[in-house]
This record gives structure tokens, sequence and C-alpha cells, in this order.
């Protein structure tokens, strides 16, 4: 990390940290979709993982797991990925090794950028957040409240028109703290855990970038799961037949949670969340990691 590199010129040094990391988290993406599909309905009060899988396999048939929501959680780790990784790698990061003499960052300052990068993402990727959790929960409703959307182009067209441009950004706010807390225990627990693993225990390339990744998964996890929660909460719902949300806000959604069902309730689904979350993070990783290797192998 203290080396210090020639600038490069042109527009793919620009424009390489999103696509690489926008394209290693659709990857991921890919491969834990059915998972996150389970977690939604959990958080949805559909049952257990087990429940849920069962009885969306025998109402809804395999492809209820990929049904519409792919190509949202695609469009959304495309958005939030690629620009927390913009930002985290071409800004954040080489600004603050340039203010710390090329000397590698200490914990806190990772954390710090983790948490701006992931605002910067989440404020961009949360419009497709949004037609992805209500693509996932459309099913769950009374056929008379569905909204019945075919895909995630039209889920944001629908939003556009019935309820204005600035809806696309409806529960925005625990969107960027959950990204925000994922981000501050994915990315600075990541590069630490390199830094340990590498020089500390001698690691090669191969059990390092697995190490640092299993690592990174657990503390994403457990940093973001309540703000996961509180965001399914607000985008998922619906107003009464008076017109009025269940909800006035995250802060409203949070206190009314923790009177209910106690602060555990916030960790409702943690055990699929984690299997969801930690693989997603470890495959983004590695998948990032072998991007760059083929990158580097043809010269690009």
């Amino acid at each position: 990390m203290g080396e210090s590199k020639p600038k490069s010129t042109g527009v793919w040094p620009t424009v390489k940290p999103f696509v690489n990391g926008g394209a290693s988290g659709m990857l991921a993406t890919c491969v834990i979709q059915p998972i996150d599909m389970i977690k939604v309905r959990i958080q949805l009060g559909q049952g257990s993982a087990a429940e849920v899988t069962r009885n969306m396999l025998k109402n809804e048939g395999f492809g209820a797991f990929y049904k519409a929501a792919a190509e949202a959680a695609c469009g959304r780790e495309g958005e939030e990925v690629g620009g927390r990784r913009r930002s985290w790698e071409g800004i954040l990061t080489n600004k603050a090794v340039e203010a710390n003499d090329g000397k590698p960052l200490p914990l806190y300052q990772k954390a710090l950028c983790g948490l701006t990068a992931g605002a910067i993402g989440a404020s961009v990727g949360s419009p497709a957040d949004l037609a992805l959790i209500r693509m996932q929960a459309d099913a769950t409703l009374p056929a008379a409240q569905r909204r019945n959307y075919t895909n995630a182009f039209h889920a944001l067209s629908r939003i556009v028109a019935d309820e204005g441009v600035l809806a696309l950004w409806k529960g925005a706010g625990p969107t960027v703290v959950r990204a925000m807390a994922l981000n501050m225990g994915m990315l600075a627990s990541y590069d630490q855990s390199v830094e340990f693993f590498k020089d500390s225990l001698g690691f090669g390339e191969a059990s390092t970038v697995l190490g640092a990744s299993t690592v990174s998964g657990f503390f994403a996890a457990a940093c973001s799961l309540p703000f996961d929660y509180v965001k399914t909460q607000i985008q998922k719902m619906q107003p009464d037949a008076q017109g009025k949300y269940p909800y006035t806000g995250s802060l409203d959604c949070a206190m009314k949670t923790l009177k209910a069902g106690g602060p555990f309730k916030f960790y409702t689904g943690f055990p699929v969340y984690c299997v969801r979350i930690a693989p997603h993070v470890m495959m983004t990783w590695i998948f990032l990691n072998q991007i760059q290797k083929l990158e580097k192998s043809v010269g690009l």
C-alpha cells in the first residue's frame, strides 16, 4: 500500500474500479439470491427458513427464488458495490494513504473510509434496493394488495408514476445506515485481516484471501442486520384503509420494534442473514481478486 505508482491516464483506469467492484458483486449475487429471498420472507413473518423454503417450493416453484428480483439485486449490487469500491479504492483509501505518508492505515481510518464509501454506494443503489424489496415481498401480500411488478424496470417506472420520483429513495435513510455498518465491518476487517494473515502468519495468497473474506463476511453480517431489519420494514410497508402507514420513519420503526419484541427482534433471521451475507462478502472478494488477476494477466 505504501508504494508510489505512476498515475494512469485514459478512460479505463477511471472506470476500472467501478467495473471490477460491480462485476464481482453481481457474480456473487447470482449465487446468493435464493438465500436473500428466504431472508426477506423470514423478516416479513412468513416462518422459519425451512418453512419458507418448503412453502415457496410448494406454492410458487423453484423459480420463485429468482422471480423478478435477480435483476434488481444485480442492479443494486452493480450500483452499490461498484460505487463503494470506486470510492473506497479510487478516492478515500488512496487519499488517506497519501496523508499517512504511504504507510498502512490504522483500523479506525479504514473504518471511517468504509462508513463513507458505504453511504455513497447506498445512496446510488437505493432505488434498485427498493425495487428488490418490493418484488420479494409482493407474493406475501393478499392478492388485492399486490403490486404485480413484472421486472425491475417496471417496478421503478411504477414507483415513479404512482408515488413520484422521490419515492425511489423511500427508506434510503436506513438503507444508507445499513450500508455504512456493513461496509465498516466488511472493508475495514478485510484489509486488516489481509495484513494479519499475510504479514503476521505468513499465509499464501489463496489462504489470505479466503481467511480475510471469512472474517470480513462475519463482521459485515453482525454489524448490519439490525439496520437491514428496519430497512426492510420501511420499504415494504403499505398504508391501511385510512391511508396511514404503520411507521412514520426508521426511528419510529426501531422504537416500535424494540417495544414489541425487545433488542433481539432486530436479529430476526440472523442465521439465514449470516448465511446470505457472509458467503456473499466472501465470494465478492474472491471474484474481485480473480478479476484483478485476469486483468493483470492480459495487461489491463
